[in-house]
This record gives structure tokens, sequence and C-alpha cells, in this order.
């Protein structure tokens, strides 16, 4: 090799290793991601520039065009901020009440990087469960606009091997601006009433 080829070889590398990094989200380089999983483990709230691997994403309108026709299983994620869910019971005991898209199963906490192993059980059983009763519906994972727990839910159900996994990156906050109301919702239980 020529030391002009060698050169050539060594811009092209570092090139390449410029590329590389360029792809992956700054944020993962300072500790906001789980390095062995890839999910999100810190400052849920922030711009979120994509969906996550294998994982279509869906806006507003086209939740509201599956939720019209009764094609969507809707998996709502946002945190139960300042609540508690008793750990013996499942119960959880709310500091404020919560909304929703109408219809939604909410599993508040179920999106964090790693979750309490009750809640990740209590999260997998749930979809599980609506999936059987729906095994047709898209399963349409959000929370509020700018929020890493939905990209988190998704990515890890679309590990699970659920076949039709979208993201809703716009969340609620989305589906108010396009004019569709939120109704008051509580968190999922095996008692939920069936949802159609």
């Amino acid at each position: 090799m020529t030391p002009w080829s060698e050169g050539r070889v060594r811009v092209l590398g570092i090139a390449i290793v410029g590329v590389a990094l360029a792809a992956v989200p700054a944020s993962a380089h300072d500790g906001a991601f789980d390095a062995a999983t890839g999910y999100r483990i810190s400052g849920y709230r922030g711009v979120v520039p994509g969906p996550p691997p294998g994982v279509a994403r869906i806006d507003a309108k086209g939740v509201a065009a599956l939720v019209d026709r009764g094609g969507a299983l809707l998996i709502d994620v946002v945190p139960a901020e300042g609540g508690v869910r008793d750990a013996a019971t499942g119960t959880w005991r709310l500091a404020r009440p919560a909304v929703s898209i109408p219809g939604a199963a909410w599993f508040p906490e179920a999106g964090r990087g790693v979750p309490d192993p009750a809640i990740a059980r209590w999260f997998a059983g749930g979809v599980a469960t609506l999936h059987r009763a729906h095994p047709r519906r898209a399963i349409v994972v959000f929370c509020l606009a700018d929020c890493w727990m939905s990209w988190n839910a998704a990515l890890r159900l679309s590990r699970a091997g659920y076949p039709r996994v979208l993201w809703f990156g716009e969340g609620a906050d989305g589906w108010r601006d396009i004019g569709r109301t939120l109704v008051p919702v509580t968190p999922w239980s095996s008692k939920s009433k069936a949802r159609s």
C-alpha cells in the first residue's frame, strides 16, 4: 500500500466512525440510555427524535382513524405523578385524577427504562390479556408529547413479539391538539371494564 492510499484509507475509516457516532443520539453517550438494553433510563421528558427500532410511528390523525374503525388497542404509559402502587394488592393511590384517550388502558410507570419488576409483570400480563381479546388490533403506545416512556414501552412490546406495535409520539397532547377529547382514566386492572 502506498503512503497516499494509506492516507485515504485512514480518512475513510475516520469518516465511517464519524457517521456511525452521528447516528447514535447524543444522550446515549451521557448515560441516558442503558447500554445493555437500549432503553432510556433517565430524562424521560425531552425531544424524542423518532420511533424505537422496529416500531412504526403513527400520528394523531392516523390514531383517530384506527380508533374510529375499532382497529386500535390503546396503551397509555403516562406516569402517575405522585401516585403509589400497593405492591400487595396492585391497587393505585393517585395524587390527582388522570385523563387519557377514550378506551385506553393506562399502565402508569410501565414505560420506565428499568421498571419495578411487579409493574413490569403487571404491564406484560395486562397487554397480553388485552391482546388476546383483540388480536387483530394494532397496539398503539403513547404517553405525552416529548416523553420517552412511550418509546421504551413500544420497544418493550415489539421485543416481546407483538406484531403490530405503533408508537404515537405526540400522545395525549396530540390527540387533544386535533380536537379530540380526553376522558378520566384509572390504572388498568384485570377487573377493568372491557374495552371495546
